[in-house]
């Protein structure tokens, strides 16, 4: 392994990343060693960070969980992997207790997170368990003017509103409306349409609206200061003329803001599915009983099962999501700086940091 591998761990909250040497040693049985090509900077990274939400591995750790590249080195029984372009799950069960034999990935007990459980991708290599790793056809890559680095995202800001949108299970015609288009929002509009659904993007930043408007965004909403009641009847009234229904509606918080999650709320119709997708540490004030009164459910949305990455990345590599304009490549060195940009919301994109 090169001598010059490295990491930038976390040491305490609020501090900035440092460099270290990194130690890659040869990996375990049923392990690789994936020499990384990018990781995406994600809104749980700034959490981490920032606000307080505390990592399940003590610090010091390398953080970073969006992360693709190569595997440079295998263990005992994954030597078929060797030299293949991947992604990493940002979420990676175990793949044999009984949860994950019936389908339960996202709530193995076992599962682990890089840049959470064990160190992350804002390093040049990361060492993980072959199970569930997403190869990527890079021919299919460079047709569309993508390099290996900028389908890092997939792994969490793609993946994770794609579980959302198949186990919200829209199909054509569902009135869909995705609160916070930025990031894992702004994916979550062009899956849900790329299902067949009539997206309603919701947003206070007339920028993040604009971005999203030529992709699949049927209609947007600047929804600062709006009234909730009139909010509803504004989206009930588009889905009218759209021909699709007053009921069963589709909505995914993205945002993961308080104010996101009350306006979610106030948007439930009978039938609806709400999925929570974005994550805040603050507290909201609900009545659950309009779960029972319009006979709604309510779904959380961890991470997203490996078996579906696939499918995900298909619908980037097929042009039906639009990737490329919505990512933007910067220096591993350059981490302390991209993350004070983005948590002081001056990133436009989403930031992928290359070794």
């Amino acid at each position: 392994m090169s001598n010059e591998a490295h990491q930038w761990v976390m040491t305490a909250p609020g501090q900035p990343f440092e460099k270290r040497p990194l130690t890659v040693t040869d990996p375990a049985p049923g392990q690789v060693v994936v020499d990384i090509a990018g990781c995406g900077v994600c809104h749980t990274d700034l959490g981490f960070l920032y606000d307080g939400v505390r990592t399940n591995r003590p610090l010091p750790l390398t953080l970073g969980h969006e992360i693709s590249g190569r595997v440079v080195a295998t263990g005992e029984g994954a030597a078929d992997w060797q030299g293949r372009a991947v992604i990493i799950p940002a979420v990676m069960p175990c793949g044999t207790c009984d949860l994950c034999r019936r389908g339960k990935g996202t709530i193995c007990p076992n599962q682990k997170m890089p840049g959470n459980d064990i160190d992350g991708g804002f390093a040049t290599h990361i060492t993980v368990p072959a199970q569930g790793l997403c190869p990527v056809d890079e021919d299919r890559l460079a047709a569309i003017g993508l390099g290996l680095a900028d389908v890092s995202v997939v792994a969490d800001a793609v993946t994770t509103p794609y579980q959302a949108v198949t186990q919200a299970e829209v199909t054509p015609g569902t009135l869909c409306v995705v609160i916070g288009v930025g990031g894992v929002g702004g994916y979550c509009a062009q899956i849900a349409a790329a299902f067949g659904g009539v997206v309603v993007a919701l947003d206070v930043d007339d920028a993040k609206l604009e971005a999203i408007a030529p992709y699949g965004a049927a209609k947007t909403i600047n929804v600062k200061g709006a009234d909730p009641r009139g909010l509803r009847k504004d989206i009930a009234a588009f889905a009218k003329e759209q021909g699709a229904s007053s009921r069963e509606w589709a909505i995914f918080e993205c945002s993961g803001t308080a104010a996101g999650q009350t306006t979610a709320w106030s948007l439930l119709v009978h039938g609806a599915t709400l999925s929570v997708v974005g994550f805040t540490m603050d507290r909201v004030e609900v009545r659950l009983s309009n779960l029972m009164a319009f006979h709604a459910r309510a779904l959380g949305n961890w991470g997203c099962p490996p078996d579906l990455y696939p499918g995900a990345l298909d619908l980037v590599l097929d042009r039906r999501i639009e990737l490329g304009a919505f990512v933007e490549r910067h220096p591993l060195d350059d981490i302390n700086r991209v993350f004070e940009d983005a948590h002081a919301h001056r990133l436009a994109r989403r930031a992928v940091m290359i070794p």
